[in-house]
């Protein structure tokens, strides 16, 4: 066992690579193998700050939490769990001037945790990717309205198996997001518009309000139709304001219930940043088109950014019957 271990150190302190990308690509197959994740970490510039050097690939459980964020006394979210214990493994690669070449400069290999097994390793974040493949398809089953945990029910299912899919349901939820974020360009929000507009067309007391950066994306929106504004009209004395709806922060529908006790949807608004100012404009525009009838009561979840950003609207226009009513999730 120990020859095998010097052997396999050997060939590794051996190894030339092409570019630092071959480098980065054989230590993460490598801890593939083991069980353990990396990432990039220290890096060396030539004199003329144009190339790269030299690079240091450490296990991601080098380092550790800064003392500063363990002991705040302002948190307002629960913290994340430790990963950075300090581990000392690391690949660090130099390149050699004349031939371009990359070499193995020094080679780690001990861990300060349990490496993990071979079927769970796969799921460590270095080794986690979503193809070409599975990226159309989810697509595809995003246009189709499927939630995200349904998603990877089906990739499971397809794949035979959690460890053969390659990622995870989170990895799936960016996915979607970073999507969501690319095609919202300014053609993609023109397109809206257009949509709005024709069904204002159609039905006149339709409302909507947008807002657009100086790139024309869209970072507000919000509609209502002509049956939405009805309802508001007889029964708005209690809004529920919810951020959580569909666990799509970004999606942000008002509603409230009717006499047979059934949700009604006031109006629905889109935001592309979660900040106080973001739900400012938002409680403006609903305002507006609700013809400055204001609840008397607003329930909201426990997002401080639109927690504050109703206690300041209200209190700006100054409406001292509204109560505010945190909800709990």
């Amino acid at each position: 066992m120990v020859d095998e271990s010097i052997d396999e150190y050997l060939d590794i302190v051996e190894r030339t690579f092409g570019s630092e990308d071959d480098g980065f690509e054989f230590y993460n197959s490598y801890a593939l193998e083991k069980g353990f994740s990396v990432r990039k970490s220290y890096v060396e510039w030539d004199e003329a700050n144009e190339e790269i050097i030299l690079r240091k690939f450490v296990c991601s459980r080098k380092g550790s939490r800064e003392e500063k964020h363990m002991k705040r006394e302002d948190r307002k979210r629960r913290p994340r769990n430790l990963t950075r214990v300090g581990c000392r493994a690391k690949l660090v690669v130099a390149r050699v001037k004349e031939t371009g070449c990359w070499f193995v400069k020094d080679f780690i290999d001990e861990h300060t945790h349990p490496l993990a097994p071979r079927d769970l390793a796969c799921l460590l974040r270095s080794h986690r990717k979503i193809s070409d493949e599975q990226k159309a398809d989810i697509v595809e089953m995003e246009i189709s309205e499927l939630r995200k945990h349904k998603i990877m029910d089906i990739l499971v299912m397809q794949y035979g198996g959690y460890d053969e899919v390659g990622c995870t349901t989170r990895d799936i939820y960016n996915f979607c997001h970073l999507y969501k974020q690319e095609t919202v360009a300014a053609g993609d929000a023109q397109t809206v518009i257009r949509d709005m507009m024709a069904r204002q067309e159609i039905d006149s007391n339709f409302f909507f309000k947008y807002l657009v950066d100086g790139e024309g994306h869209l970072k507000g929106f919000f509609w209502a139709d002509s049956q939405s504004r009805l309802d508001y009209e007889v029964f708005g004395n209690v809004v529920v304001f919810d951020s959580t709806y569909r666990t799509n922060k970004y999606n942000l529908p008002f509603v409230g219930l009717n006499h047979h006790r059934n949700t009604v949807v006031f109006g629905c608004g889109i935001i592309s940043h979660e900040t106080s100012k973001s739900y400012e404009w938002m409680l403006r525009t609903f305002s507006a088109a609700m013809a400055q009838k204001h609840p008397i009561s607003v329930i909201t979840d426990g997002d401080l950014a639109m927690q504050r950003a109703i206690k300041e609207y209200y209190k700006k226009n100054d409406f001292p019957s509204v109560v505010f009513q945190p909800g709990g999730r």
